[in-house]
């Protein structure tokens, strides 16, 4: 995947003048070597932090090693505005981590009160609007904080990323689709850049394509890609010249921004004037690392998109979609499983799933277009059920009204043969039947959701937090009630 970015680690280490500068030096080293033996290369700054001065050489050394982020190391008490300083003039994601002491047998000289200074570091942090990454527990040894550091770099890769991203869209959502409304006010605050595009422009792109000398390469690839599942092989060269069109639009059209997102227009008209779905090429491109969403979702492509980054791994974007039926659940869930039947539902879409997530693909049409249309124009879905495993369920979403929401919630795909159409997979995710209710239901979130393939929780909700969402939903354990949950059901 060449659309996320590599991100450089910098450490510096803080110092307070009336703490021995050699203790926090002596720890940032030992930080240091315990991180590139377990993880790999992270910049070491020379410069030690105890004042301004020390803060602006410091900051002109990070940034000549061309370091993305960076990890304020307090290595005794630290200096409050020094160190907080560092990190508003830094610009980049910024993480806060303290140094606890080794030993008692050096609790004189060799005692630093970082677990203190922490404490100072974050008022500070707060009264300058600083928005910086702490840890659930911010003070370690340097095995420890070498750690914390390496859950720190996905959230810092995806900062960068979003700060650096455009999302190009294709015509508006289809009529009676308000659930995929998109204020483009937060993209904005966010630091995502948003080309909104007409389809008329994207299809006068396709037509421009037609007979692209690179259409037979790419069809090959679709060929191997399917193997057994080639089953249309007769929408292959359409397909290829609009993968082609979408490729050739990034390039284009990506500015200034080196990460791309597609929001893409897949109905009512798309079909009959192109002459297929780009399903398949939607789960095609999102397995590059460039996602694209179904019907304009301008906020599902965001959260694939982060999803993406996070995981470093292809995604897809789903209708949490119908219930699994009773007797499916007797008969192959309860038992064999400790979900309940409310914990578990069907998670689907026409085709966008990319081959490598499904337990087998063949190429078909869309099912649902084609009660109404011709079925030769509804030709393109990639059908197949999702591979059992391990999810992330999750989405960012702007408000009608301009705020930032989101939900994560960890489950997994069940191994259940769905007996169904599209790409679809049996979910379950613990105490889903109260997460529906109480947050996808009550905090008006649409019904797409955002699918990574693992267990990422833990780094989506800090990238969340990082970024200034203040609701996120999660699917609370029993015993813990949501607001509004009435407690005598």
């Amino acid at each position: 995947m060449n659309n996320i970015p590599e991100i450089k680690i910098g450490v510096v280490a803080v110092s307070r003048d009336c703490f021995p500068m050699t203790l926090s030096e002596t720890r940032r080293k030992a930080l240091v070597a315990a991180y590139e033996k377990k993880y790999g290369e992270i910049y070491e700054c020379p410069t030690c932090v105890e004042n301004e001065l020390h803060m602006r050489k410091a900051l002109s050394e990070v940034r000549a090693a061309g370091c993305d982020a960076l990890v304020v190391y307090l290595g005794n008490f630290g200096p409050e505005s020094s160190e907080t300083l560092l990190a508003k003039e830094f610009g980049g994601p910024v993480m806060f981590v303290a140094a606890a002491e080794e030993t008692q047998k050096d609790l004189i000289q060799g005692r630093g009160d970082a677990y203190c200074g922490m404490l100072n570091a974050s008022y500070n942090l707060s009264l300058r609007n600083i928005r910086a990454y702490i840890p659930e527990y911010p003070v370690g040894t340097a095995n420890e904080c070498a750690d914390m550091i390496r859950e720190f770099l996905p959230v810092a890769r995806t900062v960068v990323a979003l700060r650096n991203l455009k999302i190009i869209s294709f015509g508006p959502r289809p009529q009676d689709f308000l659930a995929c409304n998109a204020p483009i006010k937060r993209l904005y605050d966010l630091g995502v850049e948003i080309e909104e595009n007409s389809e008329l422009d994207l299809f006068e792109s396709f037509k421009n394509h037609e007979d692209d000398e690179r259409i037979p390469e790419v069809v090959k690839e679709m060929e191997a890609d399917l193997g057994a599942g080639n089953k249309k092989p007769e929408v292959l060269v359409r397909l290829a010249q609009y993968e082609l069109t979408l490729l050739d639009w990034v390039e284009a059209h990506r500015g200034s921004r080196p990460y791309v997102a597609i929001a893409g227009k897949c109905w009512p008209a798309f079909q009959t004037q192109f002459g297929f779905v780009p399903c398949y090429v939607n789960g095609r491109l999102t397995a590059k690392g460039i996602p694209v969403s179904c019907e304009v979702d301008i906020y599902g492509a965001l959260s694939e998109y982060i999803g993406t980054v996070i995981s470093q791994d292809t995604v897809t974007l789903l209708d949490i979609n119908n219930t699994v039926p009773d007797d499916m659940y007797e008969e192959s869930i309860k038992g064999c499983c400790e979900y309940s039947h409310k914990d578990t539902f069907m998670g689907f879409h026409c085709g966008n799933t990319a081959s490598g997530k499904l337990v087998s693909c063949e190429m078909k049409y869309q099912l649902i277009m084609a009660r109404t249309l011709p079925e030769v124009s509804t030709q393109g879905t990639l059908e197949g059920d999702i591979v059992p495993g391990d999810i992330t369920f999750f989405r960012l979403q702007s408000t009608a009204d301009a705020k930032l929401r989101a939900y994560v919630a960890e489950g997994e795909v069940l191994p259940v043969a769905t007996r169904s159409f599209g790409g679809i997979g049996v979910f379950a995710i613990p105490e889903m039947g109260r997460f529906y209710r109480h947050v996808l239901i009550e905090k008006n979130f649409p019904h797409h959701g955002a699918v990574a393939f693992g267990h990422y929780g833990k780094a989506i909700f800090d990238v969340f937090r990082y970024l200034g969402v203040e609701d996120i939903g999660f699917n609370r354990p029993k015993g813990m009630l949501y607001p509004g949950e009435n407690p005598f059901v």
